[in-house]
């Protein structure tokens, strides 16, 4: 079974809970422990890939349904780009934005980046906002210091506010585009 073969599998993790909060969480939608840790380890277990790849998978979905500590472990233990753009998300979720910003200058320019920066710009939301799309895609290049920009901006507004709503969408985006190339790699 090839990764991408799997795609739907893993998918399934990011269709519970809804979008994640841009802050840490907990959730109560998210899925219990039980019915979490086994099947996710067992789905990847089938997944010829590197250990490295279903470890960072691992911490997505961890992510995903509000585990940053388990999820910090993983991504602090992979010391390239992939690893550091995990621990990036898993700083600003924590609303640490300067740590946050530390790891994605590790990141350097990412793989993902232009398909982030893709998807991401054909939301209507930023097609008609011209200020959120030129600072989150100036030349049409992701810029993921905005996005934590951006997020900062909006983590003192409730929920229910349409920006957080729309950043929380792009959050999205991103492990999903995270995903799919961990997946391929």
């Amino acid at each position: 079974m090839t990764g991408k073969a799997n795609l739907a599998g893993f998918e399934k993790y990011f269709a519970t809970g809804g979008l994640p909060e841009l802050g840490p969480g907990p959730r109560r939608e998210v899925l219990p422990h039980e019915q979490l840790d086994k099947p996710l380890e067992k789905l990847l277990a089938e997944t010829p890939l590197p250990t490295t790849a279903r470890d960072l998978i691992r911490a997505l979905i961890l992510l995903w349904h509000d585990r940053l500590d388990a999820a910090h472990a993983i991504a602090q233990g992979i010391e390239d780009a992939d690893g550091s753009f995990v621990h990036g998300i898993v700083h600003r979720r924590q609303r640490d934005y300067g740590n946050a910003k530390y790891w994605f200058r590790r990141v350097g320019s990412h793989p993902a980046f232009p398909q982030i920066a893709d998807r991401v710009g054909e939301l209507p939301s930023v097609e008609n906002n011209g200020a959120l799309r030129d600072e989150l895609i100036p030349h049409s290049e992701w810029d993921a210091f905005a996005f934590i920009d951006w997020c900062e901006k909006s983590a003192s507004k409730p929920a229910t506010d349409p920006q957080v709503k729309l950043l929380r969408m792009i959050q999205g985006i991103e492990s999903q585009v995270l995903l799919e190339y961990f997946l391929n790699s």
